[in-house]
């Protein structure tokens, strides 16, 4: 069973991740492997290179400030990156499940409903956080300002629009009820994997 584990940024996705990764579930983080791809897939570098220049990239290193100021703000260069991106992803991830041997697996991803991703999930779990508090941990993990912060939040689609469209939500206000409801949603997601 494939369930994708969704959430706007600063939501704390990724701590999330960890505490399902704590019960012994496989997380597959779509952003860390996208990078590596990007710089370790010749196929992905070399069309990379031929729609974005030879800038793109600092040796194999792939230049981040260069491609965030191709497609910050630029929604056709974002997809044509993502149109580049995604597919080797999806290949990347199926070959990773295939090798997975419990009974579910989580993809972490950010914009399963933006992307229209949710077709390829059984389930999919939204981590929610109170706008303010997301605005102060987005700008302390990347030192950006709330304005910066406020941009990038508005290319993603909101709670309240996504909450009805999942199968479980999480509130990660703090880290204990949090952690409790990742137990709970655990046991579930295993009884629903065995009556698959």
């Amino acid at each position: 069973m494939i369930v994708g584990l969704t959430g706007g940024i600063g939501s704390g996705k990724s701590t999330v991740a960890d505490l399902f990764r704590a019960h012994g579930v496989p997380v597959y983080n779509s952003d860390v492997e996208a990078k590596k791809i990007m710089e370790n897939s010749d196929a992905v570098r070399k069309a990379i290179t031929t729609e974005f220049g030879s800038a793109a990239y600092t040796g194999k290193k792939l230049n981040r400030s260069v491609i965030a100021q191709e497609v910050f703000n630029n929604r056709n260069r974002l997809n044509q990156l993502n149109a580049i991106v995604h597919p080797a992803v999806r290949e990347h991830f199926k070959e990773w499940y295939e090798q997975q041997e419990f009974p579910y697996v989580i993809q972490e991803t950010a914009l399963v409903f933006e992307n229209e991703m949710q077709g390829n999930y059984d389930l999919v779990l939204l981590v929610t956080a109170p706008e303010d508090i997301r605005i102060l941990r987005v700008m302390e993990r990347d030192g950006v300002t709330r304005e910066q912060v406020l941009v990038r939040m508005a290319n993603q689609l909101p709670d309240k629009e996504k909450v009805k469209l999942v199968d479980f939500v999480i509130q990660n206000r703090n880290l204990n009820t949090t952690t409790a409801k990742v137990a709970q949603i655990h046991d579930q997601l295993l009884w629903q994997a065995q009556q698959n």
